[in-house]
């Protein structure tokens, strides 16, 4: 899609509050590829295969973190904050720039529903031009 023709042409509003809500709530996937494997483990101290055994399950031909059974917290959530966060997935790293968020004002509202940080009062609004970084 052009930046001309998008309808958040003026930007969107949103800050992160580091509420942790990204993190948990309901099962999903968080997807790592052999990148990420290599930055988390490096900044975890521990073998490529240590992390993979200890940290992620295999979906299909991929690898996804863990989450804890009960709660569906991320594995690597600790409280209200991720502790693997300076060299987070670039799944983490991109939300809420997904594109099934901004496919429409409505979608945009519907992850409001489980992103504080999205449509507060008092937010600032992020440029076109940083969105579509993340979307890359």
């Amino acid at each position: 899609m052009s930046e001309e023709n998008v309808w958040y042409q003026q930007g969107l509003p949103f800050k992160c509050t580091e509420c942790g809500q990204c993190c948990t709530g309901s099962p999903g996937y968080v997807w790592v590829n052999s990148a990420e494997i290599a930055q988390i483990s490096s900044y975890l101290g521990i073998s490529e295969e240590e992390f993979v055994r200890k940290y992620t399950r295999r979906v299909g031909h991929y690898l996804a973190l863990l989450e804890h059974p009960k709660n569906y917290d991320c594995v690597f959530l600790q409280g209200k904050h991720c502790t693997i966060y300076p060299v987070r997935p670039k799944q983490c790293k991109t939300f809420p720039w997904w594109p099934e968020h901004l496919t429409s004002p409505e979608a945009w509202q519907e992850a409001a529903h489980r992103c504080e940080g999205i449509s507060q009062q008092d937010t600032e609004i992020v440029p076109l031009e940083e969105i579509q970084k993340h979307l890359s």
